[in-house]
């Protein structure tokens, strides 16, 4: 029977938690596949004891290699790895971690509850079976069987499933996928209370606008090595000088011109310039006098849409990935 439950008292207006305690760490790590492919590059990352930190990149750049490393799911060819102190292989420090992998799969005629059920009852110290109803929105959904589910609900449960254990480290990958926008937003809302807690969370996401929100650190990493580290506003910060500019006043100005590439280079303040048929990008760091000049020399200018740079723009300029 359905239940709707109120907000556990563990979860109500927790004080944000601030540590530099080391939860987990590679330090100096190479791993290099038998077939010659280095997967990263002596990389060293740290993640400490109540925050999320996002790990960005391109597609083959490294990432899962990453996680399954933390996991203890392979091991580094050289360097160190450590979740809790000890080898992540280690039983006991398993015991502290919960995962949630993209394409996750559970037994569908297994009821929502069974599930949780089951996976808390593989722990000492699981986390009370209403808390993580409440923390997954699964309140209106524990009795129906997982394969009678949509998408998005079967998020929800994979995500139940990663916080059984009552873990201090979580994995969370791609954790939003097939979610509505007010689920999405449920789920951060979510990640961030954890985070609160002294939670430390590992997110992977594609959906840059999800690890903006929820990230109080972001990690970069292209081609195995990491290229970037640092808050969202850091990291954009760092895109805009990888752009060509170094200005606190950077602006995206995108419009439909007929402008030639070599001009709007020389237009006053312009670091950067893209032409896709009419439609033009801009870069600079005078945006008032950029828009006068554009403005003088092309009477017909319009669709003029003027934005301060967005995590997109700063991981495409520090990674050169366009797809």
């Amino acid at each position: 029977m359905s239940a709707v439950l109120e907000r556990p008292r563990a979860f109500a207006a927790p004080a944000t938690y601030r540590s530099t305690e080391a939860v987990a760490s590679l330090d100096r790590v190479t791993k290099r596949f038998p077939n010659g492919v280095v997967a990263l590059d002596d990389i060293s990352l740290t993640l400490r004891r109540g925050e999320v930190l996002a790990l960005l990149g391109p597609n083959g750049a490294g990432k899962s290699t990453a996680v399954k490393l933390l996991m203890g799911l392979s091991s580094p060819t050289s360097g160190l790895v450590s979740i809790f102190g000890a080898d992540p292989r280690n039983h006991t420090a398993r015991l502290h971690t919960g995962v949630m992998l993209q394409g996750g799969r559970a037994p569908e005629m297994l009821r929502v509850r069974e599930h949780i059920e089951i996976f808390r009852g593989y722990y000492p110290n699981p986390m009370p079976f209403a808390d993580i109803i409440e923390v997954a929105g699964l309140g209106d959904i524990e009795s129906r069987l997982f394969g009678q589910l949509s998408g998005g609900q079967k998020q929800r449960v994979l995500f139940a499933i990663a916080l059984a254990g009552n873990p201090d480290l979580i994995f969370l990958d791609e954790p939003t996928v097939g979610l509505d926008i007010k689920s999405r937003r449920g789920m951060w809302a979510q990640i961030e209370l954890l985070a609160a807690r002294g939670k430390t969370v590992l997110l992977t996401t594609h959906y840059l606008e999800e690890a903006d929100s929820l990230a109080k650190r972001i990690v970069v990493i292209d081609k195995g090595r990491i290229v970037c580290e640092g808050t969202p506003a850091e990291v954009k910060s760092m895109g805009s000088v990888a752009s060509g500019s170094s200005s606190n006043n950077v602006k995206i100005i995108r419009c439909a011109t007929a402008i030639p590439a070599h001009a709007l280079l020389n237009i006053p303040g312009v670091t950067n310039a893209t032409i896709d048929g009419e439609l033009c990008t801009i870069l600079t760091n005078q945006p008032e006098m950029t828009l006068r000049e554009l403005l003088v020399l092309d009477l017909s200018l319009h669709s003029i849409d003027v934005q301060s740079p967005k995590l997109e723009d700063a991981f495409l300029a520090l990674t050169g990935d366009h797809e």
